[in-house]
């Protein structure tokens, strides 16, 4: 269904970009052939550059192997390109082709959903009535480009501070100066449904996150936490909340089975059909306790608890004291990488092929399923591989720069 969608409007933009070259060069000239550029007399409409002269669907095609830096790069080219660039059915194509494939996504960064649920095809987002050398163009009911590029990780990166020169004498400095390490509370179904446990992985892994001790302050029937040391120089404490015990998750493991859950308890549910949960006790002690959360959602395929989820994921931000400005870092967990051969590197960020199917939930996906973007809080859904734990030090410098760290890119 997906790979119909994709070539439907893979057609839609082709047509769409054809009209407007008719309307550009309507005489329809061929392409310039050798190196020689033809005499062209005054007063006479140069011929078109060979770039320019390719058909249409050749067009298309080199847009689709670009990054969208390099789309951009090649609307500044001539008057030509930045029209044809600002195709809205061009980005959209691009949108529903590579937001799947994101690795990460924001409170700030999550495109509107009902992009794709408008029309496939509008007359209001026709290039028929643009034309060279105007600044104005017919408005589309959406703007896919800034979506698109407000999304795209490769993006994102360009906007994001670099490290000063005088960083590191600051970082010296700031070691010396003793501050209380911001605490955060790790739940959901990943930490427990997962073939790999990421808490184990992340308590042996020194070479991504050291062990720094365990603090002496102490939850009633929750403990102390485990201390960690991000870049050899933040510390921040995680306190983790297993809905079951060891035991009854290696029997939910062994046979997949309905078990209690310790942290919530239901309290039925609302007006729209929609479960309602309060934390139990030692749950409420913590979230008021916590600077953040971390919740670990499994990103394999088929599982998913949907309302449930988000229902818990609302309780233990109400009992959280200033529960608007608590960051909430989602951990979209898988047990082992994607197998090598469906993977590629694009630039800056690594990419599934398009051509060949995720074993994954994707990030936005995720953040629909979880109600994220219906949050007055800060959230941000990370890709992670409980194996190797791929993604998670973004998810935690992202965390860490809620709570006031400095974080810079080396």
């Amino acid at each position: 269904m997906a790979g119909t969608t994709q070539q439907l409007l893979e057609t839609v933009v082709i047509r769409s970009l054809r009209r407007f070259r008719d309307i550009y060069f309507p005489n329809n000239r061929e392409v310039v052939k050798g190196d020689v550029p033809p005499v062209v007399d005054k007063g006479e409409e140069p011929p078109p550059a060979f770039l320019d002269s390719l058909p249409v669907d050749v067009q298309f095609l080199i847009m689709t192997f670009l990054s969208p830096a390099d789309i951009c790069r090649l609307g500044a080219s001539s008057c030509y390109w930045r029209a044809l660039v600002r195709d809205p059915l061009l980005w959209r194509y691009l949108l529903y082709r590579d937001m799947p494939y994101w690795p990460s996504i924001d409170h700030v960064t999550m495109p509107q959903l009902e992009l794709m649920d408008a029309p496939l095809i509008n007359k209001d987002e026709s290039l028929d009535d643009r034309e060279e050398g105007e600044d104005k163009r017919m408005e589309s009911k959406f703007d896919y480009m800034s979506e698109y590029l407000k999304g795209c990780p490769s993006s994102r990166q360009q906007w994001l501070p670099t490290r000063p020169s005088y960083s590191v004498v600051t970082s010296f400095f700031q070691s010396l100066v003793s501050t209380s390490e911001p605490r955060y509370a790790m739940i959901g179904p990943g930490m427990e449904q997962l073939d790999i446990s990421l808490v184990t992985r992340l308590m042996n892994a020194p070479d991504v996150l050291p062990v720094s001790g365990t603090p002496h302050r102490q939850i009633n029937g929750i403990g102390s936490g485990i201390s960690y040391m991000f870049n050899n120089q933040y510390k921040f404490n995680i306190l983790t909340l297993y809905s079951t015990n060891r035991a009854e998750r290696e029997r939910a493991r062994a046979q997949p089975q309905s078990v209690s859950n310790k942290l919530f308890t239901s309290e039925g549910t609302d007006e729209s059909g929609h479960p309602i949960y309060s934390p139990a006790p030692q749950v409420q002690q913590v979230c008021q306790v916590v600077d953040g959360f971390i919740y670990v959602a499994n990103a394999e395929p088929g599982r998913g608890e949907g309302d449930s989820e988000e229902a818990q994921i609302r309780a233990v931000l109400c009992s959280a004291r200033a529960p608007d400005s608590r960051p909430l870092l989602v951990l979209s967990c898988v047990s082992r990488e994607e197998p090598e051969a469906v993977r590629r590197t694009s630039q800056q960020q690594t990419i599934t092929s398009r051509n060949g199917a995720r074993s994954r939930t994707p990030c936005v996906d995720m953040a629909k399923r979880l109600g994220l973007p219906k949050l007055a809080n800060p959230w941000m859904v990370q890709d992670t591989v409980a194996e190797s734990l791929s993604g998670l030090l973004e998810g935690i410098s992202w965390l860490l720069g809620c709570s006031g760290a400095k974080l810079y890119d080396s």
